[in-house]
């Protein structure tokens, strides 16, 4: 079996830090700091299984497929896996407009 890891990128660094800002100040400390750990929980997984995501809808629309995501909802990580890396790219709340915001992200 092949072992993989993990790397978050700057911009979904700061994605999670955002995330754990907004749900702080508008839920509590208790629920931002439960929110980030299930989200890095789930981008650890990738370890294991990392094609088990599917390919954004966003992305698919337009032909790209080095892409997939995985959902904590409403929250979706975005990466891609390369070699025996996986690339956390972002890390989004799915309420809002995607097509646009992956478009900046990652098409840049």
């Amino acid at each position: 079996m092949k072992h993989y890891r993990v790397r978050i990128i700057e911009d979904a660094e700061h994605d999670l830090i955002d995330l754990y800002n907004y749900v702080a100040s508008h839920d509590s400390a208790e629920k931002a700091g439960y929110v980030l750990e299930q989200l890095e929980s789930l981008c650890l997984g990738l370890t294991e299984l990392p094609m088990r995501g599917h390919i954004p809808p966003e992305f698919d629309q337009i032909g790209i497929t080095s892409y997939r995501e995985i959902h904590f909802k409403p929250y979706r990580v975005i990466y891609q896996v390369i070699g025996q890396d996986i690339f956390i790219h972002g890390v989004f709340d799915g309420r809002r407009d995607m097509q646009s915001l992956l478009e900046r992200r990652l098409l840049r």
